[in-house]
């Protein structure tokens, strides 16, 4: 499976990260490296448990684009 996820700079420093595919799915890392690997541990953790509860559910139909705005 493969999932996109939206790395935002925090304002303390580091990385937010949120798996759009996956409501309530987000982590954080002092890294862009360690964000996107705590990302990926994220993303196992919240299917383990959707699994669990055997409910898997996710957005695999969302599509997420780059648009350019000029201000």
């Amino acid at each position: 499976m493969k999932f996109n996820i939206i790395l935002e700079p925090a304002e303390e420093g580091g990385f937010n990260v949120t798996v759009p595919a996956l409501d309530g799915c987000f982590t954080q890392g002092e890294t862009e490296e360690e964000a996107i690997e705590n990302a990926k541990e994220a993303i196992h953790a919240y299917l383990e448990g959707l699994e669990k509860l055997n409910q898997i559910k996710s957005k695999t139909t969302m599509i997420v684009k780059e648009v350019e705005m000029v201000l």
